[in-house]
């Protein structure tokens, strides 16, 4: 696919590399020729340094055969209009903008075929949902949906006593036969290297301090984390208990949010700078309590009673300050600490130490962009462990002549080795469909495949890919050919 990013900032040059990593013709655009050139010089790409906005520049870049244009410079503006001028004058059929205002609508008419006819992200949106997960499913590492929330891949570290841990999975599937769960994937930690991927078979172990990937039907995510994060017995503990360092734009959304259930959560903010103390104090309901301070002072996380928080959250802008604010507050007694990190060797660094989640930007709202870019019917896509695997949910269409999946048993499907088949989610309306009038619409199911179990036209089926390499061959399988209609 021939994409063109405009924008070589930190989201930029995150996506610029997944791309190129999928081998895709990318070609990055950015006013800062220092910056693109750079780029240009660690990627397999193209780099143009001029104005997005400008035709000329957008021709230079390839504009009149690219497929899909994604703009994420700093400004909406820019982004914007990008958009429109490549929708106008050189027919880009997809086009993809980083939006970050909050007045403005994904779903109304500014950015319909009557406005600036874009499809819009906000990785500020992407992170507050990405957290607002974890705060619901605080024994999470990672909570990513499909089907429309209906199933859910969750990741979780395995820890002694816990129900499922020390079984196989063949064990887990015997004890837990009407629980729509399916292991997918686990990352073991080793002495003196980084973890490492075990595919997961009915003889493998699940281990204390793995880290286990799971996809499930969403009612029975608390029982999956409950059997493999918590000791038998030991009474479930909810996020009461918030401190967030860093006013920001994250900061401010993911307060509001949290705000807005008056009495359910206890939420401390500290900003460093003092006027925008001010402005986040109007901003924000009553209940949220805003500090002017740093983060990284360990008397005012003293003096903040920091052995009671639930939950710290490390969102500035600054690596190091959100690596140092976690560390500290983890040692002083902090239950769970995120922490914001946008530098990806940085967040490699950090995973399995005391920092209990690493987060970064990108890779929150990667899957939001890969889905536009992945072919056939994909529904969504989800990029985990740092860029390397992804979860991928695809529809299933045609019949058995024009599919090759519709029809079939998982047995006589040719997957690659290494990819498994979480579940399938059936009954699924199709868009736009009416429902029949009178008929009382069945309720969707969630079912874990077995070897048996034979696929369906308008199926979603959610796959883990340990390596993305393996997505091309998933998307080829599901290709219908060119007798569907």
């Amino acid at each position: 696919m021939k994409i063109i990013i405009l924008g070589a900032g930190r989201v930029g040059q995150s996506v610029a590399e997944s791309l190129v990593s999928e081998r895709n013709d990318i070609t990055v655009i950015d006013t800062d020729a220092a910056r693109v050139r750079e780029l240009e010089a660690h990627l397999d790409l193209r780099a143009v340094v001029g104005n997005g906005i400008d035709p000329a520049v957008l021709a230079e870049a390839g504009a009149n055969d690219t497929d899909l244009l994604i703009a994420c410079a700093a400004q909406d503006e820019t982004n914007l209009v990008c958009c429109k001028v490549a929708q106008l004058l050189f027919n880009v059929p997809a086009r993809i903008a980083r939006v970050r205002s909050s007045g403005f609508d994904p779903g109304g008419p500014l950015a319909g075929p009557d406005g600036f006819a874009v499809s819009v992200i906000c990785p500020e949106a992407s992170l507050t949902r990405y957290i607002a997960k974890l705060i619901e499913y605080p024994e999470a590492m990672q909570v990513r949906e499909f089907a429309g929330g209906r199933a859910c891949l969750v990741a979780t570290r395995a820890r002694a006593g816990a129900p499922m841990v020390g079984l196989t999975i063949a064990q887990v599937r015997a004890a837990t036969p009407h629980v729509a769960m399916r292991v997918v994937a686990i990352y073991r930690r080793f002495p003196e290297e980084p973890d490492r991927f075990v595919a997961c078979s009915g003889a493998t172990r699940i281990e204390p301090g793995d880290e286990v990937f799971v996809l499930a039907a969403r009612e029975h995510l608390p029982f999956v984390l409950a059997s493999l994060h918590r000791r038998e017995g030991q009474p479930a503990r909810a996020v009461r208990r918030i401190m967030v360092a860093g006013g920001g734009d994250v900061g401010l959304r993911l307060a509001l949010q949290l705000g807005a259930e008056p009495g359910r959560f206890h939420v401390k903010l500290i900003e460093s700078d003092p006027p925008r103390c001010i402005a986040l104090a109007s901003a924000l309901p009553s209940q949220v309590l805003v500090l002017q301070g740093d983060a990284t002072d360990e008397k005012l996380l003293e003096s903040e009673n920091i052995e009671e928080v639930d939950l710290f959250l490390a969102l500035t802008d600054d690596d190091e300050n959100n690596i140092m604010s976690s560390l500290l507050a983890k040692r002083m007694g902090a239950r769970r600490v995120l922490a914001l990190i946008h530098r990806r060797s940085y967040a490699d660094l950090m995973h399995g130490t005391q920092i209990d989640i690493a987060l970064s930007p990108a890779q929150a709202m990667l899957g939001e962009l890969l889905a536009h870019v992945r072919r056939g019917d994909v529904q969504a896509v989800h990029s985990l462990r740092r860029g390397v695997a992804e979860a991928l949910e695809i529809v299933a269409r045609g019949d058995r002549k024009s599919s090759r999946v519709v029809g079939r048993k998982v047995s006589e499907l040719r997957l690659p080795g290494d990819v498994h088949m979480g579940l399938i989610v059936r009954g699924l309306p199709e868009p736009g469909a009416a429902p029949l009038p009178g008929a009382p619409a069945a309720p969707p199911q969630v079912i874990i495949p077995r070897s048996h179990t034979q696929i369906e036209s308008n199926d979603h089926v959610v796959f883990f890919l340990p390596h993305k390499r393996l997505v091309r061959d998933v998307e080829q399988l599901f290709r219908v050919s060119a007798t569907f209609f």
